[in-house]
């Protein structure tokens, strides 16, 4: 007759009898305070081989938290909002914290009530790429906002927008264009993305650049009047400009793909450079050349701002380098 199998789950003692530790000292391993490199090893080791799991929900009891944080963001279909997704979750789930994911789809009023439902979860902070200015959020919840500042009582962590643009100019004109276009799409809600252009500009009228910009607003969003503005700037085969900057990555292989459906050869007659730094699935290359944002910088900034806990000596802006990065839609 086989003897009844032992079912009883293990507990911190028994990882401290394992480990020949003090219980007090099992007990700051998991809950993240300071102890000597060899005790922690020790005790990991031994909660491995006896197959313990830590209590989260009890931890966070007695803590007065629930190690959750939720990351609001527009959609995740985008690959800047899917990668920021992914970044923050790894860099939390390593700090022991669980991520609570909701999307918007850019609705401002979706945006508070996501708020709202996060807030009714006791979660320990927010981080949001969000379109409302006007979110109401408890001052007790710790808040950063990704790409936007609206206010100096929220931190933001965003990329050097005014330089990318600079240096999207820059590259155009030592690649021999000499008259520039910058395409884009803005929000009425201004944000960080608005220097973009700001710095491309900058950049062409102190070096007496010939520029032109076409943009369009959330509320006039249209493939069709990117794609009417390329047609009434081309006669004979040839487009006006040499040098197109977009704001984002998106538009820059929406416009290659329109151009070279018309004729046009990129880079042979029309250099293009977009903003973000997005690669194709699966593959280390990129959609087209490109400004880079540091990603995962810019995750492990906000993941840091929000879990310091002097949020008074929090800053109101973060702002990360950028670079250029070549993606075949421009002379090398």
């Amino acid at each position: 007759m086989s003897k009844k199998q032992n079912t009883r789950k293990p507990t911190m003692k028994d990882v401290a009898t394992e480990a020949n530790v003090a219980l007090g000292t099992v007990s700051k391993v998991f809950n993240g305070l300071p102890v000597g490199d060899e005790y922690k090893v020790r005790v990991e080791k031994a909660a491995r081989k006896l197959g313990y799991q830590v209590n989260e929900y009890a931890r966070g009891l007695r803590a007065s938290k629930t190690y959750t944080i939720a990351l609001i963001l527009p959609n995740v279909q985008h690959p800047f909002y899917s990668s920021m997704a992914d970044y923050c979750c790894e860099i939390l789930g390593k700090q022991g914290y669980r991520v609570l994911l909701a999307t918007t789809t850019y609705d401002p009023a979706l945006e508070q009530k996501c708020v709202d439902m996060v807030q009714q979860n006791k979660v320990d902070g927010i981080i949001g790429i969000t379109y409302n200015p006007d979110l109401d959020i408890s001052d007790d919840i710790p808040f950063v906002i990704i790409d936007r500042k609206f206010n100096n009582k929220v931190p933001c962590v965003s990329c050097d927008n005014f330089s990318g643009g600079e240096l999207a100019a820059q590259k155009l004109v030592e690649n021999g264009c000499n008259n520039l276009l910058f395409i884009g799409e803005s929000s009425p809600v201004a944000g960080e993305a608005d220097k973009r252009i700001l710095g491309f500009k900058s950049y062409c009228e102190t070096n007496d650049i010939k520029h032109t910009e076409f943009r369009l607003f959330d509320n006039e969003k249209n493939p069709d009047k990117f794609h009417d503005f390329i047609d009434k700037n081309s006669k004979n085969g040839k487009f006006a400009y040499d040098g197109i900057f977009c704001n984002t990555d998106f538009i820059a292989r929406m416009v290659m793909k329109y151009l070279r459906n018309n004729g046009l050869s990129v880079p042979e007659d029309v250099q293009i450079i977009g903003f973000d730094g997005i690669k194709n699935f699966g593959f280390d290359e990129y959609y087209c050349s490109t400004i880079r944002q540091p990603l995962r910088e810019m995750a492990e900034a906000a993941v840091d701002i929000l879990l310091n806990k002097d949020r008074a000596s929090a800053p109101a802006l973060v702002c990360l380098p950028v670079t250029y990065c070549y993606g075949g839609t421009t002379k090398k």
